[in-house]
């Protein structure tokens, strides 16, 4: 056991792994972390281990070997444990060098990461912050900075390879100002089939023209109940863009679990050029049908990241977390955050729980607010038009 006898840190690394089991927003975030740890060992050197249903984003990312992504199954806890177990064995059999823990205090996949056997294991340590304690079973223990952007502490774990993990938690890592960000590219046919799709159901305007489409994802499951945007406010906001916009066709987004809450909220709007996508697509599609939008408009989850590699302009709505530490990369990202005195609430320190059961943060944001932002964001897309 290393706790007794001291590993081997020394030595420059061969092999790198990320652990980051959940959160495919945030392995997008983490871009110019991956990136810079294929520069250090080779990219079929550098490996992942992460939940099955959230491969997708990494694939679509392109960064590493799609062999090299390790995937736990979770259809339930017995098939959890025993692919976990599979998948430990196979690290070890492999001999890799280097574990980065991403997650951000999870004792959890603090054991795994230890349970690897490499030589060197890289995570977030609170010392005397209130996260939550996880031992000393990383080898390098890097401060968590609750005042930096997730892809720069994402950066500075891979960093931290390159410091004496004796000094921690002194760090002279400065990050730098900009990150990288990867771009999604569709295959030509693909693109086409999509398009052909997207015609269909929103139509020509008076032109002939197919049809401009903005996107508004109304997150109408309860999983993150406090992120949410009142699904009231997306129909009143649908209502008022195609009032104020003859071009447009709006189309609701959402998961196969999410299809019969957004029929509904379609039905609501009432409008033949307002549409329902939701469960109409794979998840590959709509990275498509995002590339060919407008404007998305979502709360802050996955879908504002995934949008973030391709073309369309995003309108992010922040409540429980900040767009500070969790905004997206992209050039055309639009946020829109109160920054009302409780938030955020939600942070890596608090294991991000929260007490709160009225998320003003998200129910004062005003539907008049979200539209200005829309149409103006609009306006400089379409300007060459004019």
């Amino acid at each position: 056991m290393d706790l007794i006898f001291r590993p081997d840190i020394k030595t420059e690394p061969k092999s790198i792994i990320f652990l980051k089991l959940a959160e495919q927003g945030s392995t997008v975030l983490a871009n110019e972390a991956i990136r810079q740890a294929v520069a250090k060992v080779g990219r079929e050197n550098v490996f992942f281990l992460m939940f099955e249903e959230n491969r997708f984003i990494l694939d679509v990312m392109d960064l590493i070997p799609r062999e090299n992504v390790l995937t736990i199954r979770t259809k339930s806890a017995v098939s959890m444990v025993t692919s976990c177990l599979s998948r430990l064995r196979e690290i070890r059999r492999r001999k890799i060098d280097v574990c980065i823990d991403m997650e951000f205090f999870a004792r959890a996949s603090a054991i795994i990461a230890y349970m690897m056997g490499t030589r060197m294991r890289v995570g977030f340590h609170c010392y005397f912050g209130e996260g939550p304690y996880r031992g000393n079973l990383c080898t390098h223990r890097v401060l968590y900075n609750s005042h930096m952007h997730a892809s720069k502490t994402f950066l500075s774990l891979v960093r931290a390879l390159d410091n004496d993990p004796g000094a921690f938690p002194t760090f002279g890592f400065a990050a730098p100002a900009e990150m990288s960000l990867a771009h999604f590219k569709p295959e030509d046919s693909e693109r086409e089939e999509v398009a052909a799709m997207l015609r269909e159901l929103a139509g020509a305007d008076a032109s002939g023209r197919t049809r401009r489409v903005i996107l508004l994802n109304a997150n109408a499951s309860d999983l993150m109940p406090l992120r949410r945007w009142e699904n009231s406010n997306y129909v009143a906001l649908a209502r008022r863009l195609l009032e104020t916009h003859s071009d447009v066709a709006i189309a609701f987004t959402g998961g196969p679990s999410e299809a019969e809450k957004i029929e509904k909220l379609v039905a609501e709007v009432n409008d033949a050029r307002c549409f329902s996508l939701a469960g109409r697509t794979t998840l590959r599609q709509l990275l498509i049908v995002y590339g060919l939008a407008e404007i998305l408009v979502t709360n802050d989850s996955g879908p504002a990241h995934f949008a973030a590699l391709t073309p369309v302009d995003v309108v992010v709505l922040f409540g429980p977390e900040t767009p500070l530490l969790f905004g997206t990369l992209s050039p055309r990202n639009h946020n829109i955050w109160l920054g009302l005195a409780c938030s955020p609430c939600i942070n890596a320190w608090n294991n991000r729980q929260t007490a709160c059961n009225n998320n003003l943060c998200m129910k004062n944001i005003p539907v008049s607010q979200v539209f200005d932002t829309v149409c103006s964001v609009y306006k400089q897309r379409t300007a060459h038009l004019q």
